[in-house]
């Protein structure tokens, strides 16, 4: 089974490690045996930590795009709702799920754009927007990949601000940094196999130093320090 899956990850931390911005998104294709991507779009998004729910609609918007140049045969959203299909999510569904009334709030201002882009991927390549969240695998590698890209977008403020970034990485993952390409890897036991990456078509990398650590507010979450060079 081919998957196309979505999700936003990393963000810029202040000094008291607090998230500010959430810096890419991305969508890519998985296929078996599922531990890296096939294909990848991923942007910039600098997006503020608020409008998060907003960025499903980004997201499911980057599978749409994503489609049009890769065969898949099912879409996984970053939405936990036990894989409904976003056809079959509707106001009544909601009311009978046991999520907080804010969440709710944050679903249903997003519903009508969501179901719509949803219907137009099962008219135009008749496969379904599944509704999965992090259970899926896919979920989970396009979270990773949308990190790596997040470094690299990371690196280039860094360098036009002359200053130090300081970038908070998607939960339990460490960075592999090499001389021309960014690596998540899983430290989730079952997902030591389980990657994301993204490539220094730019050569931004070795214009920086970069530090990892542990996030001292946030158990299970690594933080990067990303220094210009002098």
């Amino acid at each position: 089974m081919r998957v196309v899956a979505a999700d936003s990850g990393a963000a810029i931390l202040n000094e008291t490690f607090k998230p500010l911005q959430v810096v890419a998104a991305s969508a890519v294709l998985v296929e078996p045996p599922y531990t890296n991507i096939s294909h990848c779009l991923a942007e910039p998004i600098f997006a503020e930590v608020e409008t998060g729910p907003l960025l499903i609609v980004h997201e499911l918007e980057l599978c749409w795009n994503l489609l049009k140049e890769v065969k898949a045969d099912v879409v996984h959203l970053d939405m936990s709702f036990r894989g409904i299909s976003l056809e079959e999510l509707s106001v009544v569904n909601l009311s009978q799920m046991r999520i907080s009334r804010k969440a709710r709030g944050h679903v249903l201002k997003i519903l009508p754009k969501i179901r719509k882009i949803g219907a137009d991927i099962k008219r135009v390549y008749n496969i379904e927007v599944l509704a999965i969240g992090k259970e899926s695998v896919p979920v989970r590698i396009a979270e990773l990949t949308s990190g790596a890209h997040a470094v690299l977008y990371s690196v280039e403020r860094a360098i036009q601000q002359a200053n130090m970034v300081r970038l908070g990485l998607p939960a339990k993952c460490s960075a592999k940094i090499a001389e021309n390409n960014v690596t998540l890897q899983s430290l989730i036991p079952v997902e030591h196999d389980v990657t994301g990456s993204a490539k220094d078509e730019k050569g931004v990398l070795k214009k920086v130093e970069i530090k990892e650590m542990l996030n001292p507010r946030a158990r299970g979450f690594r933080v990067l320090e990303i220094t210009p060079r002098t």
